[in-house]
């Protein structure tokens, strides 16, 4: 088979750590061809959604991963899967490429994950659609409703709807003398919506990545935990990276959510968990393959690329 990975530039991939990576070597070693493109290069004319796409040849080597084998325009529709794997943020040139992504699959492409269930879960308000596995939470752009809020829950999280890592994400305490102008920042004076998120100091044991690859869960997750004096649990913000067997608990919502997401094109799917908690439903680019790889020696890419096989021959 030919698979297509949409992803961000080349140069920008850090091979020792990257999950699409994994996903292209697991992808060769069953004898598939791997292609990759960017969304600058994805546009429509009359023949359909085409790409300006490139060849790889992966290596075992993090330091110099691939090779590249030749470039061409070529319709989406020719390849076998197209996996959209480009990073947040979730502004309207990525909408834009869902479009395009639905275009594509209108003219017989098969694309991973669907374009139409990324665009209708935002990663953060996805949870509101399982509130039995949330702590309270609001998600407003009105000021005076995140005043009330912090006032009612005394320690709060108070992130963006469209960013990603841990970035614009603060923890405002109900007397936190910074606490107007971050929520000035952050509602934009009522412009922008935010959400707010009771603290769970559970953060300190780890933001638990349990990812689900068609409807199943992976029985490792990636616990992300916070360095000294800080309270995101994310890679990017510094936090550790410990794999661990799944709790009772990280199970139950798994597998509460699973059938659901899986059902919508959803192959792929990272919750995160702080305690009993879900706090997101990441569909856009999902991360944590070659960490739990790395530690426990379980083939989480080998198992993707299987589900995805099985997609492909039904």
């Amino acid at each position: 088979m030919q698979f297509l990975f949409i992803i961000d530039p080349l140069p920008e991939l850090k091979a020792y750590k990257d999950t699409t990576v994994t996903m292209m070597r697991a992808a060769q070693a069953r004898g598939h061809g791997v292609s990759v493109c960017a969304q600058p290069g994805i546009a429509w004319r009359a023949g359909g959604v085409s790409a300006e796409t490139t060849q790889l040849t992966l290596t075992d080597n993090d330091e110099d991963w691939y090779r590249a084998d030749g470039h061409a325009r070529r319709r989406l529709a020719e390849f076998d899967a197209v996996l959209m794997r480009k990073d947040p943020p979730f502004d309207l040139e990525y909408v834009t490429s869902t479009w395009l992504l639905s275009a594509a699959e209108r003219e017989g492409a098969r694309v991973f994950n669907s374009p139409a269930a990324i665009r209708d879960h935002n990663e953060k308000i996805a949870i509101t659609e399982f509130p039995q596995f949330v702590a309270p939470t609001l998600v407003t752009r009105d000021p005076r409703q995140i005043h009330a809020f912090i006032d009612e829950q005394q320690d709060v999280v108070v992130k963006r709807l469209d960013t990603m890592g841990g970035e614009n994400i603060f923890r405002v305490r109900d007397g936190d003398p910074n606490r107007n102008v971050i929520v000035e920042i952050m509602a934009q004076g009522g412009a922008r919506s935010v959400m707010a998120q009771r603290y769970i100091p559970e953060i300190v044991d780890g933001d638990k990545r349990v990812i689900m690859i068609d409807g199943e869960v992976v029985p490792y997750c990636l616990a992300r935990i916070p360095k000294a004096g800080e309270s995101r649990g994310n890679l990017a913000a510094g936090a550790r990276g410990e794999a661990r067997k799944l709790t009772a608990r990280d199970r139950e919502i798994a597998e509460a959510l699973g059938p659901a997401l899986a059902a919508r094109g959803l192959l792929f799917v990272g919750l995160d968990v702080i305690g009993d908690w879900i706090t997101e439903v990441n569909v856009t680019s999902p991360t944590c393959f070659r960490e739990i790889l790395d530690q426990t020696g379980f083939d989480v890419p080998g198992m993707y690329v299987e589900a995805l096989q099985k997609k492909l021959r039904t």
